[in-house]
């Protein structure tokens, strides 16, 4: 018995140490810290190390070959060591914004250990801050009315599936109502999935805080899983703790498009929702571009208000697929603006691999005299491109 007993003192023992080591294990660094003046310092405890760099959006930029075509990469700056091993490196003076970065040590990629914030884009871990004092302010949790996300499954026989998995935004105010939302559809970009535009893309907090503004209308915002080969984002569907990958199976071959109809009819018969075009509007970033691009004009009679943000637009992205979805699309344009979207937004970074595509296809609309808004960015293929494109759609919607 005097055994069991002090087995199980050891056993407390450790686990209050485990648990102390959990809550005070951590150094009582500040990194990174935001400074008065809008500059940032980062800090890490290395003191073996010979070398520290921090990798960052925030940085300057090269442009480099890459499979896609010239994409914009971040480059390195050097910290400087301090006293007791600590290194330090202080950024520019930087404009509002919603940042990642990564360090280096002696060339060994690492989160930040004393940063907790974090995003996953595809397979890559990035740490996170904020600058408010500007347009980073609708990417921040404000003191307004907040709307509710849910995760939620529905049955998609277009996609032979039993259970797939989206997330939906509904605004503050809707589980105590009984009135009905116009309903926007948000897709996220080829790597992503239903936690991108949450996550990375700030969607919740963008709504929230131009709702609380009266900027935009009330809405629900769905933002479904784009890869039709998927049930959900990785880790979170059965037997799918598999490293994520940038191309997923059935994301560009026309399955998506034509099973688009399951994730309405799921949302107009759990919701309180308008169904008519004119309260529906369909947007997306890259592929999810793409996929709104197409399924608008597939169901020319569905989408009152389309958004292409950064959008694949040419078919020579998926050359040698075919599929009834992506053939004739002059005609299947002239058949949707006969009855023209109230709003047809197109948006693209000056220096994103897909500019030329974009000319080529406002060319095309411009051509047939179809109205379309634009809007033309610094940057590429970046997140911080997208929240903006949201940011500026939203306010348009439902008017």
């Amino acid at each position: 018995m005097r055994k069991l007993t002090l087995l199980v003192g050891s056993f407390l023992l450790g686990l209050g140490a485990y648990a102390q080591q959990a809550l005070w294990g951590g150094t009582d660094l500040v990194s990174p810290q935001i400074n008065e003046d809008h500059t940032v310092t980062f800090r890490i405890y290395a003191p073996k190390a010979s070398k520290v760099e921090i990798e960052g959006d925030f940085l300057p930029s090269t442009r480099t070959d890459t499979p896609f075509g010239l994409q914009e990469v971040p480059t390195r700056a050097a910290f400087k060591e301090g006293k007791n091993g600590v290194w330090e490196y202080t950024s520019a003076v930087l404009p509002s914004e919603l940042y990642s970065y990564s360090l280096y040590v002696n060339d060994l990629k690492m989160p930040d250990p004393n940063n907790v914030y974090q995003n996953r884009d595809v397979a890559t871990i990035s740490n996170i801050f904020l600058i408010g004092g500007g347009k980073a302010d609708n990417y921040m949790v404000q003191e307004v009315p907040h709307g509710t996300v849910s995760k939620v499954w529905y049955s998609s026989p277009g996609l032979g599936m039993k259970a797939r998995r989206m997330t939906v935004y509904t605004p503050a105010g809707y589980e105590d109502g009984k009135k009905k939302y116009p309903v926007l559809y948000l897709l996220h970009g080829a790597g992503g999935d239903e936690n991108a535009w949450s996550e990375l893309g700030r969607a919740t907090q963008i709504l929230d805080n131009l709702i609380a503004q009266g900027k935009a209308e009330p809405m629900i915002v769905v933002m479904p899983n784009g890869n039709g080969g998927q049930e959900a984002a990785p880790g979170e569907a059965p037997n799918s703790m598999v490293k994520p990958a940038f191309m997923n199976s059935k994301t560009m071959d026309g399955a998506v498009e034509k099973a688009f109809p399951d994730v309405m009819k799921y949302i107009e018969k759990h919701y309180r929702v308008y169904t008519d075009k004119n309260h529906r509007a369909i947007a997306g970033l890259s592929m999810g571009g793409f996929h709104s691009l197409y399924i608008s004009a597939y169901y020319p009679d569905k989408f009152g208000y389309v958004g292409l943000f950064s959008a694949a637009t040419s078919k020579q992205i998926n050359k040698g697929v075919t599929s009834d979805v992506y053939e004739n699309l002059e005609d299947k344009l002239a058949v949707q603006f006969r009855n023209a979207p109230k709003l047809y937004w197109i948006g693209i970074g000056k220096t994103d691999f897909l500019y030329k595509d974009n000319v080529d296809f406002r060319k095309i609309l411009d051509d047939h005299g179809y109205k379309y808004t634009y809007m033309e960015t610094d940057g590429g293929h970046i997140w911080r491109n997208w929240r903006i494109y949201l940011t500026e759609f939203v306010p348009l919607l439902f008017k």
